[in-house]
């Protein structure tokens, strides 16, 4: 393989049963069950492999009221990938539920947007509700990180290694980043939570968990264009994922997906 195409997974680690208008700002939406999935994803080929995000663990789901299935490791492991070898971790933002292992993590660096930083310790934190999705030891335990000399940090558009980028969207976390593979299939862009679902990005309808709606209605139009096509494009949290893509391997059904080839079946 190239040194600037890669492998590209989906690990599921945790489940979050929830309704329609949890998830839209427009409150038109017809409602019903909308559940949540929660990932973190690989990027690899013989050169180099990316983590990106870290995903939380057993204790954070029970005190955030999320169905924990399995440590992200397992899917990571299933993969051939030990924590301690992996050196770089991209953490696409700071909330609670995509930087929360970081301490799996031992000898990786964390690539991170400058501006998601001076956010998560910056005076918009005095607001409960922006703070709500982030905690303080993972975000203290990243500034640890940083003076450990293991934090490298990215202003907007980056190339980070060939084959892979990064770029800022914001919106839903103002140093909210998405990340551009190239795969054997073309271009395709892990939102994370750029958009939440599919439905976010193709009906245009914010997710509400919003900083800057502005930025995150941008984001929806930024992902697509960065993208192949909209088939290219991954949300963070939709459990369509996990039904489009076939399994990494048959001990990880259910669990790990294959993104770096054709879905299952196309989007509508």
């Amino acid at each position: 393989m190239s040194d600037d195409v890669y492998e590209l997974f989906a690990i599921r680690y945790a489940h979050h049963p929830r309704m329609a208008r949890q998830n839209f700002i427009s409150h038109d939406v017809h409602d019903g069950p909308m559940p949540l999935d929660y990932f973190v994803w690989v990027a690899r080929n013989d050169e180099r492999t990316f983590v990106i995000d870290t995903g939380f663990n057993a204790e954070t789901g029970k005190k955030r009221g999320r169905n924990f299935l399995q440590c992200p490791t397992v899917g990571l492991r299933g993969l051939g990938i030990e924590p301690d070898a992996v050196r770089d971790v991209i953490l696409t933002h700071l909330h609670y539920d995509h930087v929360g292992n970081f301490d799996l993590f031992p000898n990786a660096s964390f690539h991170l947007q400058e501006r998601e930083m001076a956010y998560a310790t910056g005076r918009l934190m005095c607001h409960h509700l922006l703070r709500h999705p982030y905690d303080v030891e993972h975000v203290t335990g990243i500034v640890r990180r940083l003076y450990a000399d293991r934090v490298i940090f990215h202003d907007g558009d980056e190339t980070v290694a060939p084959g892979l980028s990064v770029h800022r969207v914001g919106g839903h976390a103002l140093g909210l980043q998405c990340v551009r593979v190239n795969t054997r299939r073309g271009w395709v862009v892990v939102a994370s939570d750029a958009s939440h679902c599919y439905a976010h990005f193709e009906t245009e309808k914010p997710f509400p968990n919003v900083v800057r709606v502005d930025e995150m209605l941008d984001g929806y139009r930024t992902i697509q264009r960065l993208a192949a096509s909209k088939d290219h494009v991954i949300p963070g949290h939709d459990p369509e994922v996990m039904r489009r893509y076939p399994a990494a391997s048959a001990e990880l059904e259910g669990i790990c997906v294959r993104l770096d080839v054709a879905p299952l079946h196309q989007s509508a």
